[in-house]
């Protein structure tokens, strides 16, 4: 049923994120409220930036898409984290039951589904976007333009025809001004699931003036590189990452390829083992391992494969990060199939105990990659850390224990304000849907 407005909505609000999606809408009178995209939700106002198909010509998105892939028996193409690949001119796309499909098409066709159903919740047509995007796809400037470039391919294919972008730590400062009654520095920081991006500004309660950013930085790490980290550190030996193998007649002996290890423990990357050549690789690996338990981590690894278990794997592994947010130690437990009360043993069959200490070791490179940022972000503007008067914080990461304890001994724990994790951003980019529209009077939503 169509939502009854006195006055439609011309420009949507999209915040298309590496793990979840929101969206918003404006015109050029009022903001409304985020719509709820994904009814089979808990929050039916995110949607999941996942993606199932069960065959080449039938896709699901979000709850959807993770119920039917349970009822189809964990059989079908599942894709996560897709936004990564945006700045990867190597990863043009993937193959669905052999037919290819580009990134931008795969893309599209999400942000597709979110128009229709935002358009279905409006009763109207609305074809004008502000898209949210990363302070930085990636550290290459040629590469940044290039992944912008794609998403906006991407949202022509969704039908939208007049699109531009904000840049997301700029969309939640938006949302954060309001809470502000002077003029201060604030430094907004934003860690998703692919990016942690930093906007440095003068910020008050006066409408947005883009002179007064003073600096955008980021870098492409964030939650799913420290699922990644936890992976790599605890789990990946259970799936053959320390296998040791000589081949016939060889001499050396050899480890799992680094690439492969790579991906392994890369929630976006896991699927890409699924190739038919990567598969037959594996294979002689196996026939070939010396190991005592080489065999049986690469059965594991083989299972996690072709049943498709790398997305609850790492749900599994997510899991144990939040715990560590609150506890010392806790267990990474994954177990395929679950138990029955049969004595027949699981194909996986995971249970690997983790300290806080443990994963903070392992995922030193990626904390100081996210450090190292936001030290380049500040000395560009020319800033020390104690002339900031504020640091706006949204995103799951930022509660990670040992990257909170880096932020306060930067900062301050008096400077550190949170956001609400999720809609702040969505919050901001509708605001700036409504100035879109203000701008451009001309937009119109046809009636659906």
């Amino acid at each position: 049923m169509p939502t009854t407005h006195s006055s439609p909505p011309t420009v949507y609000a999209i915040d298309f994120g590496t793990t979840n999606s929101l969206c918003a809408a404006a015109n050029e009178h009022e903001v409304f409220e985020p719509i709820p995209i994904d009814p089979g939700a808990a929050d039916p106002t995110i949607l999941r930036s996942v993606f199932f198909f069960p065959n080449a010509s039938t896709v699901y998105y979000g709850a959807e898409a993770l119920k039917e892939y349970t009822e189809h028996g964990l059989q079908g193409r599942f894709i996560r984290s897709v936004k990564k690949h945006l700045p990867s001119r190597a990863f043009v796309g993937t193959n669905i039951d052999e037919r290819p499909m580009n990134l931008e098409d795969l893309i599209g066709a999400f942000l597709g589904a979110i128009r229709r159903r935002a358009n279905e919740h409006f009763g109207a047509d609305v074809r004008s976007v502000v898209l949210g995007r990363p302070a930085l796809f990636s550290e290459v400037e040629e590469d940044d333009r290039f992944a912008e470039y794609r998403l906006e391919r991407a949202a022509r294919v969704a039908g939208f025809e007049q699109i531009r972008f904000c840049p997301e730590p700029i969309a939640a400062a938006a949302d954060f001004r309001a809470s502000l009654e002077e003029r201060r520095l604030v430094l907004v920081g934003d860690f998703g699931g692919g990016t942690s991006d930093y906007t440095l500004m003068h910020l008050g309660p006066e409408p947005f003036d883009p002179k007064d950013v003073l600096a955008i930085g980021g870098v492409a790490v964030a939650g799913d590189r420290f699922d990644g980290a936890l992976m790599r550190g605890h789990v990946a030996s259970c799936f053959g990452a320390d296998v040791t193998y000589r081949v016939p007649m060889g001499r050396n002996l050899l480890t799992m390829p680094s690439m492969l290890r790579a991906r392994l423990c890369s929630p976006a990357d896991l699927s890409m083992l699924q190739a038919r050549e990567v598969i037959s690789f594996l294979r002689d690996i196996e026939r070939w391992s010396l190991g005592g338990d080489d065999a049986r981590h690469m059965e594991q690894l083989f299972v996690l494969i072709e049943d498709a278990q790398g997305f609850s794997l790492f749900e599994s592994i997510e899991r144990a990060k939040r715990a560590l947010s609150a506890s010392e130690k806790t267990d990474i437990r994954f177990r395929y199939p679950e138990a029955d009360g049969s004595d027949v043993p699981a194909a996986i069959d995971v249970c690997e105990r983790v300290t806080r200490a443990e994963f903070e070791s392992d995922s030193e490179r990626e904390t100081q990659a996210i450090l190292g940022a936001l030290d380049d972000t500040l000395a560009r503007a020319g800033v020390e850390p104690s002339e900031i008067d504020i640091v706006c914080l949204t995103g799951g990461t930022a509660r990670v224990p040992h990257v909170a304890r880096a932020l306060e001994a930067r900062f301050g724990h008096e400077k550190l304000t949170r956001t609400q994790a999720l809609h702040s951003v969505i919050g901001g980019l509708a605001l700036r849907a409504r100035d879109f529209a203000r701008e451009a009077p001309q937009l119109a939503a046809v009636s659906a």
